[in-house]
């Protein structure tokens, strides 16, 4: 039985953007899949494209491995997205906001929290992503 986009989506993000679990992220990925994030510029610390799974698993390792250890984690509760299928079955977008929380006195920001705003077009195949193109502003990978 194949996945629907929800069921997609749902985990694509709690393996990569809520866990970190670059194994449980490369396994959303068809062997041959591609992840894209056409923003980033060419020698950035995030990766701006990943063929195949074992890739894909291996460079969000060493990624996330690089992210420093008091990067704050997402709210769920204040984060939300929008999730559109289209005339194609195989194709789904969606459009992101995420909200992570301020870090008040004891941390370094002003305390306001930070709204990232993005878009995400999925192409799938047996109910893996078989390509993702994640569009994001560059500068908040950095």
């Amino acid at each position: 039985m194949s996945r629907t986009p929800q069921e997609i989506f749902e985990s694509y993000v709690y393996a990569g953007t809520m866990t970190r679990n670059a194994d449980a992220l490369a396994e959303n990925f068809t062997a041959d899949g591609v992840f894209e994030a056409p923003l980033m510029p060419a020698g950035a610390t995030f990766p701006r494209r990943l063929v195949g799974r074992e890739e894909i698993r291996s460079a969000m390792a060493a990624y996330y491995e690089r992210q420093a250890k008091g990067n704050r984690p997402p709210n769920p509760e204040k984060s939300a997205y929008v999730l559109h299928t289209t005339s194609d079955p195989d194709v789904f977008i969606v459009e992101i906001d995420v909200v992570f929380d301020g870090e008040g006195e004891e941390g370094d920001g002003d305390g306001g929290d930070v709204i990232v705003s993005l878009v995400q077009i999925f192409r799938v195949r047996d109910g893996k992503i078989a390509r993702l193109r994640d569009y994001f502003t560059p500068e908040l990978m950095s």
